[in-house]
């Protein structure tokens, strides 16, 4: 661990705030990834088998399989699937409206991972900017006695900002992007239950909602 300290703390000797800048968004994006698969596992992202079952069932006809596959599923969804059984064509978006709300708890940190991953490569940017900037103030200050190792070594310097703000926003943007496209499934799943139930192929009474679910 202490090599590990050593060597981030050379790192950001070499590239200043900059550095410190992204090496702080770096560990907030790793925290939202923990905190987004964590919670996306204890809601059930993707797993909607059971609720799709129930759906169908409902589709069919069948109140009976319909009240079965709802008690076994552990969708998040299946508080909307239930309210949307017992309500009419005119509650479309009042049901819409609460699957958006569990949606929007879903999405939250996602803001912060799409604005690491565009102003990520921007401030690497930045930090080169000054680093050449320094680099140069060197070079003056050496007049005649001009030696180009010293700009060399600026550069590559100043470079190393750039290398770390893309380092930081490549994966931060492949993360953001996998996580919305899971939330654009999510949506389309809930679109079309909620559509099912409420213009379903067979003609029934209310289903009554179950008491329990896992």
């Amino acid at each position: 661990m202490n090599d590990i300290f050593q060597i981030l703390s050379q790192i950001v000797d070499l590239g200043g705030p900059v550095i410190v800048i992204l090496v702080v968004a770096s560990i907030a994006v790793l925290a939202i990834a923990l905190y987004k698969l964590w919670q996306f596992r204890v809601a059930g992202v993707g797993r909607h088998r059971a609720l799709m079952q129930a759906v169908q069932a409902w589709d069919a006809g069948d109140e009976t399989g319909t009240n079965a596959y709802l008690s076994r599923s552990t969708s998040y969804l299946v508080p909307v699937v239930e309210m949307a059984l017992s309500a009419g064509q005119d509650d479309n978006d009042r049901l819409i409206s609460e699957a958006e709300a569990r949606f929007a708890r879903l999405e939250r940190g996602l803001r912060i991972l799409d604005n690491v991953a565009q102003l990520a490569p921007l401030l690497g940017l930045f930090g080169t900017v000054l680093g050449m900037i320094e680099a140069f103030q060197a070079l003056q200050d050496a007049g005649s006695q001009v030696d180009p190792s010293i700009l060399a070594g600026g550069i590559w310097v100043a470079l190393m900002t750039t290398a770390a703000g893309l380092a930081v926003a490549m994966p931060t943007s492949i993360l953001h992007s996998w996580l919305e496209s899971r939330m654009d499934a999510e949506r389309g799943v809930a679109d079309q239950a909620i559509q099912t139930i409420l213009r379903p192929r067979t003609a029934r009474g209310t289903v009554t909602a179950h008491a329990a679910h896992a």
